[in-house]
């Protein structure tokens, strides 16, 4: 069974029991492509609209105070805002999602995701005060549920909303993350394991500075994403077409983002500019930067465990945990997975970084157009992030073990550790006793106690965890 809708362009058919109408059918007509839209940008466009409706309720009350029964408008009666306000609600909480069928790559600015959802909102609303879906005589999409709002304040106010929401989920993962690298730090604080600089042989140093390089790099990302919510908060929600508010109510540009805030709690600020914030996009660019910087330090702490836990290591130092077979074909193997899937999804980022960059830059005059695809590219790499800081604590810190055994025979054995005996025989005997490893494959102590360069005593002082990873020498070291 079908309906008949009409527009401007003339008629459709529509499912009859369909929650989307004629606007949402010539969006997918127009734009073939399977690209899912996030479910936290549509939950989010449905409090946003939510906040429209209580503050034109506030708006229409106010107006009657001071006019009474004569105002120069058509009112919207309450049966029809209440049931509106509660189907918003219901978007706001997920509920007829399958019903949005527009992509989110799309031509538009965003028109498509906001009438898409208005048709939800409206035939909802008519469900619940007994007509059928499509009665638009009842409640129209544009009159009724679009009311005091634009695609171009609505949809970009939505998406901070949503993106705010996430970060919040993204920093306490970040955060979970981090505590569980600063236990691997503290527990292996003087287990000592062979540094490496230009994947060749370096200094002595420790797990626990190796797990202190990560943990650092977590609080700072922490921090900086812990910062993005700053500097999206202020929307233009009010600001109608193109930030001026032209054919809004002044009372409504003032009132509708303390009601969102409000509704949200989250610290969305009205813009000093509406205009700015209705045609710039900088904002996504300055905070995804930010996500950026967090992907690369996840993609060095992968790149390094997945370094040390492989086989071209020799004796590993460090093992992560089994998580799936690797081969159809070679019985036994075991691959990095966690690693290679948070890598994966890194360089994912790193080139929405540059979609996000670009089409930011193709905004034009009063609009930027490509705002659902910066938008979804958005919330995907946040997603992505999410992800990855899961997987790594779940999966790879939990279960992964560190062999303080091979750590410090990998230590003794590499011609390497004489630097730590520099200032005690001088560059030239340190080589001797490197050189001679090298050649018989042996390790300090057997090398010393063929040269006899200095005395057996001393050398297991000098190598001494607490002496080799403190920092620097005093001169009662040398005594």
């Amino acid at each position: 069974m079908h309906r008949i809708e009409k527009d401007s362009l003339g008629e459709k058919k529509i499912p009859s029991e369909a929650l989307y109408g004629i606007h949402s059918v010539r969006a997918t007509e127009n734009f073939p492509v399977n690209s899912p839209f996030p479910i936290e940008w549509y939950k989010s466009v449905g409090i946003t609209k939510l906040a429209c409706y209580n503050t034109y309720r506030k708006f229409r009350t106010a107006s009657e105070s001071k006019l009474g029964n004569n105002l120069p408008f058509k009112i919207i009666i309450d049966d029809i805002l209440d049931a509106l306000c509660a189907a918003a609600n219901e978007v706001s909480e997920g509920s007829h999602f399958d019903q949005f069928i527009v992509p989110s790559v799309q031509g538009g600015a965003g028109t498509s995701i906001n009438m898409n959802i208005n048709e939800i909102i409206t035939n909802s609303a008519l469900l619940k005060n007994g007509h059928k879906c499509g009665e638009y005589k009842f409640i129209d999409p544009l009159e009724h549920t679009n009311i005091y709002q634009s695609t171009n304040d609505v949809i970009p106010t939505a998406l901070t909303i949503a993106v705010m929401k996430l970060l919040q989920s993204l920093e306490d993962k970040i955060n979970s993350l981090r505590q569980k690298v600063e236990e691997f730090e503290k527990k292996n604080r003087e287990k000592l394991r062979q540094a490496y600089t230009q994947m060749q042989e370096a200094v002595p140093s420790s797990f626990a500075i190796l797990f202190s390089t990560y943990n650092e790099a977590l609080s700072r990302d922490w921090w900086r994403v812990s910062k993005c919510s700053e500097r999206i908060k202020q929307v233009n929600l009010g600001g109608g077409a193109i930030g001026t508010g032209l054919s809004l109510p002044r009372f409504f540009i003032m009132e509708v983002v303390p009601e969102l805030r409000r509704l949200t709690g989250l610290p969305v600020a009205h813009s000093e500019n509406l205009s700015d914030a209705t045609s710039n996009m900088d904002k996504w660019v300055e905070i995804h930067a930010t996500l950026k910087a967090h992907a690369v330090n996840l993609e060095k702490l992968s790149s390094d465990l997945r370094i040390l836990a492989s086989d071209l290591v020799g004796k590993k130092t460090i093992s992560i945990p089994d998580r799936q077979v690797g081969s159809s074909i070679m019985p036994g193997k075991i691959n990095p997975v966690i690693p290679e899937f948070v890598i994966s999804a890194i360089h994912k980022i790193y080139s929405n970084d540059v979609l996000i960059s670009s089409l930011s830059g193709q905004g034009t005059l009063e609009l930027n157009p490509y705002l659902p695809v910066i938008g979804s590219t958005i919330i995907e790499s946040i997603n992505l992030l999410i992800s990855c800081n899961v997987t790594l604590l779940d999966n790879l810190f939990t279960g992964l073990l560190v062999n303080e055994t091979a750590g410090f025979e990998a230590v003794i054995n590499s011609p390497s550790v004489t630097t730590a005996l520099n200032p005690h025989i001088g560059y030239h005997k340190a080589a001797e006793l490197a050189r001679l490893m090298k050649e018989k494959k042996i390790n300090i102590f057997e090398a010393n106690n063929i040269l006899k360069i200095i005395g057996e005593a001393k050398l297991k002082t000098i190598l001494e965890p607490a002496n080799l990873l403190k920092l620097g020498f005093s001169l009662d070291d040398l005594k």
